[in-house]
């Protein structure tokens, strides 16, 4: 086991790295801060356009996946971007699959949201 803090402690340092982590996404990534834009207008919107608990979470959900495969994506290019800024065929890659993630989550924001706002108006 690997020496450190544990316990509650651990969970408290644990929350302040995530704040870090957040604050560091709003700072540094325009992606990310239109997406958590788009989320504080369409997680009042699940609310409302959601008829029942299932419908509520697949909303939510959906929104809150973009804003993790997005931060996701962002430490993954800080990552790659920390070891050089020449051009590398492998960190190429890297970068087009974590961009490759964040727009399947786009995406299935747009099936879900799509499928229900189709189920309640059409």
């Amino acid at each position: 086991m690997k020496p450190g803090r544990t316990g509650f402690i651990r969970i408290i340092h644990a929350a302040g790295y995530s704040w870090k982590g957040i604050v560091a996404a709003l700072r540094h990534e325009s992606a990310f801060r239109q997406e958590l834009f788009l989320a504080v207008i369409m997680l009042p919107l699940a609310i409302w356009l959601g008829s029942d608990t299932v419908e509520y979470i697949l909303l939510i959900a959906s929104v809150l996946l973009v804003l993790i495969v997005e931060l996701l994506n962002s430490a993954l290019e800080a990552v790659v971007d920390r070891t050089g800024h020449e051009w590398h065929e492998l960190s190429g890659r890297a970068k087009d699959m974590g961009s490759a993630a964040v727009f399947i989550a786009l995406l299935l924001v747009f099936i879900v949201w799509g499928a229900i706002l189709y189920q309640r108006f059409a």
